[in-house]
């Protein structure tokens, strides 16, 4: 059985963002699921499909090393970030010393296994992402670095367009380290990845193990949006939800499908077996979020189950789960980045699978090879 969730260890500042040779899949293999069997088992072998992919022209690999300007546009939204091999040696004990922060819990062994597949691949398949509010001159610096033509126009394999600009000159490259450095960034993706750079570091295998592979968006320039993810609750039903939340002092009512889906909003939760519609009005005290009350107060009160939580990232997806007498749906409210970054000041973590940072960057846009980073054996 899977151990507990943990909290992470963090990162000290500086931030420190450092160049990379890049490796890149071809347009029509960017964002192909398939292209995902290139990591699969051996990881040892890596390197050498590595060479026979570039050989056939099916992967690229930039002459020298950059930080990257990637943008990338998934249904109508445009999310640039700054692409780079991210410092990951210094630890931090007070929370106002923390460079990289996470907002979610970590499961010890899913850690381990990423750390031992990247040991043995010597690869980072691709960056985590994180999210900050860059300081106006840094995003002045990258606008600048964008009025050259991009090094890198691509369609990939989804039809998504993606432009890229490798950063080479030193003094540019310098002057990103320099407005970086004081920086923090939330982690919006890859908590399993970031804490696998931790264990690897720790194991002491070398200078590429210091580091992994990250992009950070500027939040204030091309917002991440921000969705919700909702529960099923298996062995639970919308009345025994409604009880917890008497037995706690929370209201309920219960309401039309149309009605409760309309209220379904900030402190407000829709619970329902697509028969019966509840909704769940909360009162948040301080920087407390719905997800916690959720977890922490509701769930523990129920009288019957549940015996199993499952996530999903659409409402329809969580109905299609639920009936009367199977299960019951927990439709949560989308949390803010402000949300997330009161409960990461305070030193908390949201529950588990609590937010949905969207669009993600596409797979095989970047990946970064140890081998690039180590001496030549021969």
């Amino acid at each position: 059985m899977e151990s507990a969730a943990v909290t992470p260890p963090f990162v000290a500042r500086p931030l420190r963002l450092t160049p990379f040779r890049a490796l890149r899949l071809v347009p029509s293999r960017i964002g192909d699921p398939a292209a995902s069997r290139l990591f699969a088992r051996p990881y040892r072998d890596l390197a050498s499909r590595l060479q026979t992919w570039e050989a056939r022209g099916m992967i690229t690999h930039d002459p020298e090393p950059a930080l990257y300007v990637h943008e990338y546009t998934v249904d109508g939204i445009t999310v640039r970030g700054l692409v780079g091999a991210i410092d990951v040696s210094s630890r931090a004990v007070r929370l106002e010393d923390r460079a990289i922060l996470p907002h979610e819990g970590i499961y010890p062994a899913q850690a381990d296994d990423l750390a031992d597949r990247m040991e043995q691949m010597r690869v980072n398949p691709g960056p985590i992402l994180l999210v900050q509010d860059s300081p106006e001159a840094l995003r002045t610096l990258l606008a600048q670095v964008r009025r050259a033509a991009p090094d890198h126009e691509i369609t990939d394999r989804s039809g998504h367009f993606h432009r890229i600009w490798a950063i080479t000159d030193a003094s540019v490259v310098a002057e990103v380290a320099e407005l970086v450095a004081p920086t923090t960034a939330l982690i919006a993706d890859g908590h399993h990845r970031y804490a696998a750079y931790l264990r690897l570091q720790q194991r002491d295998l070398g200078p590429s193990a210091d580091r992994g592979l990250a992009m950070i968006v500027d939040q204030s320039d091309t917002p991440l949006f921000l969705g919700a993810i909702h529960r099923v609750l298996a062995g639970t039903s919308v009345h025994d939800v409604e009880a917890a939340a008497r037995t706690l002092g929370i209201r309920t009512t219960l309401r039309t499908h149309e009605e409760a889906v309309a209220l379904l909003g900030p402190r407000t939760l829709v619970v329902t077996d697509t028969e019966t519609w509840l909704t769940v009005h909360l009162e948040l005290e301080g920087d407390r979020v719905e997800a916690e009350i959720l977890h922490d107060q509701l769930v523990p009160s129920l009288g019957h189950g549940p015996s199993r939580v499952t996530f999903h990232h659409t409402a329809r997806e969580a109905l299609a789960q639920v009936e009367p007498d199977h299960g019951t749906a927990v439709l949560m409210p989308a949390p803010s980045v402000e949300q997330v970054q009161r409960v990461v000041a305070s030193g908390r973590l949201f529950p588990e699978k609590a937010t949905s940072f969207q669009p993600k960057p596409a797979f095989g846009a970047f990946i970064r090879s140890w081998r690039d980073e180590e001496p030549d054996p021969t």
